[in-house]
Formats: C-alpha cells, sequence, structure tokens
C-alpha cells in the first residue's frame, strides 16, 4: 500500500519521455502531473551530493527529466523542451499544454549555479517562465536561504528527494529583481593586458564582441556581460573566495563536505590578509584608491558615491542573505533612513540594490550579531564603477558565489563596470522565506518598483549589451531571435 501511494504522489512529479525527447513516440499517462519539473543538478557540487542526488532523482522520476549540467547545458534543454511543447501544443496534445502552463524547475549547486540557470530562463524571454526552486549544494547558499530552502546541504536518499518535491509542490511564486552587469575594458593595442579567460569566468558572465565604428581607431577592447540576482561584490571578499575556489579547483579530493569546506573558507580568510589589513593588504587597494563609484536614484541622474578610505570590500546587494546567510545591510532605524535617503525595508522586487562596505573581517563578525550590519552606503538602481588608471594590475570580483581576477590595464586603457535594473525573475519560496517584496510590506504597498529611467539606454553605448544577459549561448546573437519567435518562445 506505502508503494502504491508513493508512485501516486511522485506522478504528480511525472513528465514523459516524448516531452523531453521529441523523437519519442506519444505516450499515454494515468494523470496530469499538478507539479512537472525539470531538474537540473551539478554534480561537482557538494563533494559526492551531486553525484549521489542525481542517481536519487533519477531513480524516483523519468530518467529524461533529470539533467546532468556536466553534461547538458540547461539553455539548450530549455530550448529543445520549449519548441517541443510548443509543436505539441499546435497538435492539440492537452497533455503538453498543461506541462507547460503548470512547469516548475529545480537546480540543485551552488549559488553560481543557481545564477546560471536564472540567466538562461530570463534570456529564453518566455511568456510564462517556469519559477525556480534551489537545492543548497554549495558552500554559503544565500540564494536558497533566502527562499526558505535552508543552507545546509540536503539528504541524497529517496526519503530526502521525496521531501523536498513535496515543498516544491507547495512553494508559492515570488518575483525577484535581476541585475544586469556590463564590464568594458578598453587599452591600446599594445597593452599588456589580457582579456580573461572564458573558463576563469563565472558562469553567468560571457565575452560579448561588438565591431567599432572606425576600425582605424580600434582600441584593443573586450566587453562582457551577464546578470546576478544575490549580489555583486568586489575586494577582500571576493579576493579570499577566489582563494577559496582556486584551492579546491587544485585539489577537490579535500572538500568533500559543507562543514570542512567553511573552515578552509576561514583559513584563507586569515592567510589573505582580511584580519590583518596592516601586514597584508596595502592601503592602494582600498575601493576609494580602486574606482571611482557613481549611482542612480529616483532623480536618474548620476551622482558620485562618497566610499570611506577605510573600505576594502564593496557589496551591492538584492537578496538579505550573504556571506552564508549573514544580512549585512540590517534594520536603519527611521532616523538613519531619512538622513541616509534610504528606502526601508530593502525590498527584492523594488528595483533597488542595497550597497554595503566592508573595512576587514572583524567588521564582518560584526554581522552575527542580531543588529550587526555593514557600512550602509546607499540604495540605488544602477551603479558604476570607474578604475583608476594604474591603480592595481587587478581586482577581485564576484557574482553570487562565483569569483574571478579581474586584470586590468596599467596603461592609458580605461575599465568601466555597469550595473542596471534587467526585469525580473520568478523563484519558488517555502513558507520560511526570508526574502521580501513590496505586496508582503505594508509601508510600501502604494511603492512601485524602481525602474531605470528613460535617458538609461541613451546615456552611453551599453544598450546592445543589454539585450540578453548572455547565459545562454543559443540566445546571444540577433539571429536567433528569428528561430525562436517561429518556434513560439517570444
Amino acid at each position: 500500500m506505502k508503494k502504491i501511494e508513493k508512485n501516486s504522489m511522485l506522478n504528480e512529479f511525472y513528465i514523459p519521455t516524448y516531452i523531453t525527447v521529441p523523437e519519442f513516440p506519444t505516450e499515454k499517462v494515468s494523470q496530469i502531473p499538478s507539479c512537472p519539473v525539470i531538474v537540473f543538478i551539478n554534480t561537482t557540487s557538494g563533494g559526492q551530493l551531486g553525484r549521489d542526488l542525481i542517481v536519487a532523482y533519477r531513480k524516483l522520476l523519468n530518467h529524461s527529466q533529470v539533467f546532468d549540467l556536466l553534461e547538458e547545458a540547461p539553455d539548450k534543454v530549455l530550448h529543445k523542451l520549449y519548441g517541443n511543447l510548443e509543436r505539441l501544443k499546435r497538435s492539440g496534445d492537452t497533455l503538453a499544454a498543461e506541462i507547460h502552463r503548470r512547469l516548475k524547475l529545480i537546480v540543485a549547486g551552488g549559488d553560481g549555479t543557481a545564477g546560471w540557470l536564472l540567466g538562461v530562463v530570463s534570456d529564453l524571454k518566455l511568456i510564462h517562465p517556469p519559477p525556480i526552486a534551489t537545492v543548497p549544494l554549495g558552500t554559503g547558499n544565500n540564494l536558497p536561504y533566502s527562499f526558505g530552502w535552508g543552507k545546509r546541504n540536503p539528504g541524497t536518499d529517496q526519503k530526502s528527494v521525496i521531501s523536498f518535491l513535496q515543498l516544491v509542490r507547495e512553494a508559492k511564486d515570488i518575483n525577484i529583481d535581476s541585475w544586469h552587469i556590463v564590464m568594458r575594458m578598453k587599452s591600446p593595442k599594445s597593452s599588456t593586458c589580457d582579456p580573461i579567460a572564458p573558463s576563469e569566468l563565472p558562469h553567468s558572465l560571457h565575452a560579448f564582441h561588438r565591431v567599432p565604428n572606425n576600425p582605424q581607431d580600434m582600441e584593443y577592447s573586450c566587453t562582457f556581460r551577464g546578470g546576478f540576482w544575490n549580489y555583486f561584490s568586489m575586494g577582500m571578499d571576493a579576493q579570499v573566495s577566489y582563494a577559496f575556489h582556486s584551492e579546491r579547483k587544485s585539489h577537490p579530493e579535500k572538500f568533500k563536505d559543507q562543514l570542512s569546506n567553511q573552515k578552509t573558507y576561514l583559513k584563507l580568510a586569515c592567510t589573505q590578509g582580511w584580519f590583518c589589513t596592516s601586514l597584508f593588504h596595502p592601503m592602494s587597494r582600498n575601493i576609494a584608491h580602486l574606482a571611482k563609484v557613481k549611482i542612480m536614484k529616483k532623480s536618474g541622474k548620476w551622482e558620485t558615491l562618497e566610499i570611506p578610505q577605510s573600505i576594502r570590500s564593496i557589496v551591492c546587494l538584492n537578496l538579505p542573505s550573504f556571506s552564508g546567510g549573514l544580512n549585512p545591510w540590517g534594520t536603519p532605524s527611521e532616523r538613519k533612513q531619512r538622513k541616509r535617503d534610504l528606502v526601508m525595508p530593502p525590498l527584492v522586487d523594488d528595483g533597488l540594490l542595497e550597497i554595503v562596505g566592508f573595512k576587514d573581517a572583524w567588521h564582518g563578525l560584526v554581522l552575527l550579531s542580531p543588529k550587526g550590519h555593514g557600512t550602509r552606503l546607499a540604495q540605488a538602481h544602477r551603479v558604476q564603477f570607474k578604475f583608476y588608471k594604474g591603480a592595481t594590475d587587478h581586482a577581485y570580483m564576484r557574482l553570487d558565489g562565483e569569483p574571478w581576477k579581474q586584470p586590468l590595464p596599467t596603461d592609458d586603457g580605461k575599465v568601466l563596470v555597469e550595473i542596471s535594473h534587467a526585469g525580473q525573475v520568478k523563484m519558488l519560496a517555502t513558507k520560511d522565506c526570508l526574502a521580501k517584496g513590496i505586496h508582503e510590506s505594508p509601508a510600501m504597498s502604494t511603492v512601485h518598483p524602481e525602474t531605470s529611467s528613460s535617458s538609461d539606454d541613451t546615456d552611453d553605448d551599453f544598450s546592445e549589451e543589454r539585450r540578453n544577459f548572455g547565459a545562454a549561448l543559443s540566445f546571444r546573437y540577433n539571429d536567433d531571435v528569428k528561430k525562436d519567435q517561429k518556434l513560439g518562445l517570444l
């Protein structure tokens, strides 16, 4: 009897093979699934947990609806899936129509893996994008934690997987802001500064090449674009994260469980100088000495953001979770809110980023106290970093948990990083969700989300780069738009 009940429950999530594999013959099912899911798993995440988890999911669900991200990229999977769903719907297949309407996605991995899938879904530009649930398989797990999925790595046995699927079925949709990032480097042809290798970039950040207006005057130019949903950070926190990822890549056998990973992370924070400023970290690498920071608020005009000289790390935050579940913004009093022209409280769908600074790791430890917070700098819906010439030969940056070492030209080159609001995506949230939206905040119920002013696409030349995140390889160029229109994806 228990086996029959289990099978009946799993049928609520089951997707027949012919839906995901166009070449497969049509099959009949006993019931229409109430919560059909497509599952993406990063089998390298969580030590051996990713490999164990994919085995459990494939035993419980149809093998063809569970994908290993090392073998199949999500953009190709979803492109094929939605193209097939449209074809089946046009032929009168009612099951395909219901699966299309009810579909949900599950992604298991770190924050970077989740951001990769979010970028792909955003680039698909679907009329009804599927909401996404995140399984915490990383070290920090800020995205899953923000939406109530926890921050500890989950069990990989069938009972644990079934419990998670039941939570997915009961979860509610919540909209969150998407943020576009464009990074452009311009250097003379003779510059010794090479662009970063694609293999070193976060999943959601890609090279984007444009044809210059005047090829004869062409400088050495490289542009990267991408997106994030939790945070962009720069400085010492990203440097420690980069050291951790480099160590894990060199010695993967040492990183088999979440606790040992966190201990290694703390050790690297000490050796990288995050605690000992005077001995390990020159003042020339403080944020104020690295770059000029500008923000855009309600007025739609750029204004310079003054950064204290002591700030060594800056975080542009969208969700209430950073560095393994800490909230660096905290809850400012009404007096501080008025004094600093801040919106209260920070919401995930208000079109604003919270910009926070940290002096060192000791400053970060303040977050462990009930009312602890970083140095609140501003709230804005657009941020720009313009790096000073010769300040340093590289800077450490991080997008949703994925760090990289960004080379900077020491000659007459220019480096510009710009962040702007780019719509919203749907996440799945449990009853323990920490993230709050405008409709859940009585004080903000009459406030409309901040949007970029009409001048956003005309006061610079980034409009072309902003068309997509670039996370989906098959959706980078205009030629693909025509193909998608034929498939009914746009």
